[in-house]
């Protein structure tokens, strides 16, 4: 596994997604943020923190499991998560660590709207690594790692990882 981007590199690029967020919403008013299980939560935490440094406002964030809107998985075993915060004309950010086929946002998107009919959903990504099998695109892109189908990308987090930073790795 080879190093692509260290915790330092991560730190600016999640510090730049949250400028960018405040400033295409002219502010945070409205805004939540929606971390994708596992890694999206603890990056919609760290944009939440950042985003209230900088305008002193806390931005509420809370994380969906897309577990039952999969569409490759059976529906039979798996319980429904359901948003604790208020999406209702709220413009949320759905966060994730790595973009790829655009799988996991759609059924994340389909997780939001059985939630609450929410004003807009905007995509913020630490990689876009690219593959897309569906006809999404983020809005908000740490960092673009073109990859072939033979390459994984690791993004490691010091809340649930060894380490922190975004490794590359061959499949196996």
């Amino acid at each position: 596994m080879k190093e692509l981007i260290d915790k330092t590199g991560m730190s600016r690029s999640l510090i730049r997604i949250a400028h960018e967020i405040i400033e295409k919403n002219k502010g945070v008013n409205d805004l939540v943020l929606v971390g994708i299980k596992t890694r999206g939560i603890y990056i919609a935490k760290r944009l939440s923190d950042y985003i209230e440094e900088f305008e002193h406002i806390r931005v509420p964030y809370d994380f969906i499991d897309i577990s039952f809107w999969r569409d490759d998985i059976s529906e039979q075993a798996i319980t429904k998560h359901k948003l604790e915060i208020d999406v209702k004309d709220k413009t949320v950010i759905l966060v994730d660590d790595v973009l790829s086929s655009g799988r996991t946002v759609r059924a994340a998107m389909d997780g939001i709207l059985d939630s609450g009919r929410a004003s807009s959903i905007q995509l913020a990504v630490l990689v876009d690594r690219g593959h897309r099998e569906l006809p999404i695109r983020a809005d908000y892109v740490g960092k673009n790692i073109p990859t072939s189908t033979k390459e994984n990308i690791v993004v490691k987090l010091e809340e649930c990882d060894d380490g922190e930073g975004i490794y590359i790795e061959k499949k196996v």
